[in-house]
């Protein structure tokens, strides 16, 4: 059975917190959302295609990736990292369908020992109204199912 991904989002304050722990080691979880060939494996929902443009996990680095959906839709992301080290990240993340709204988010990547580690995201959006959005753009599915197939990776 997969870890369960917990999302929080209060009521009047414009973020969003998302934990979820992982049945692997801290550097391997660091690992999957450093490697572009192992993002492409676990991120967004199921029956969605990756495709990435650039992905440069450094500090000062970038990224940009469409997700196609089964209809054929493009669903375009891009970003910038602000900081990056094996247990802490800083970037940016933008919908490019609902541009010029820039989360900020942090992840904390945490050892829990005996080879299991947690994820701690934290996305501060420029108002509630662009946070409450993101909760009810479909989220918690593309999350809960990346999350699922980043265990099959991590086990593998």
């Amino acid at each position: 059975m997969s870890n369960p991904v917990t999302i929080t989002a209060p009521e009047g304050l414009p973020f969003i917190e998302t934990t979820r722990e992982f049945d692997a080691p801290v550097e391997a979880l660091f690992r999957a959302h450093e490697d572009p060939e192992l993002v492409t494996q676990w991120l967004g929902p199921n029956g969605y295609e990756m495709k990435v443009e650039r992905w440069d996990f450094v500090p000062q680095g970038g990224y940009r990736y469409i997700h196609t959906d089964p209809d054929g839709n493009d669903w375009a992301f891009n970003g910038t990292f602000h900081s990056v080290r094996p247990d802490f990240a800083v970037q940016t993340f933008e919908f490019e369908g609902y541009p010029d709204v820039v989360a900020i988010e942090t992840m904390a990547f945490e050892d829990l020992g005996e080879g299991r580690s947690r994820l701690v995201i934290h996305s501060t959006y420029p108002s509630v109204e662009a946070r409450d959005g993101m909760v009810q753009s479909g989220m918690e599915t593309g999350l809960t199912e990346g999350y699922a197939r980043l265990d099959a990776l991590l086990a593998a």
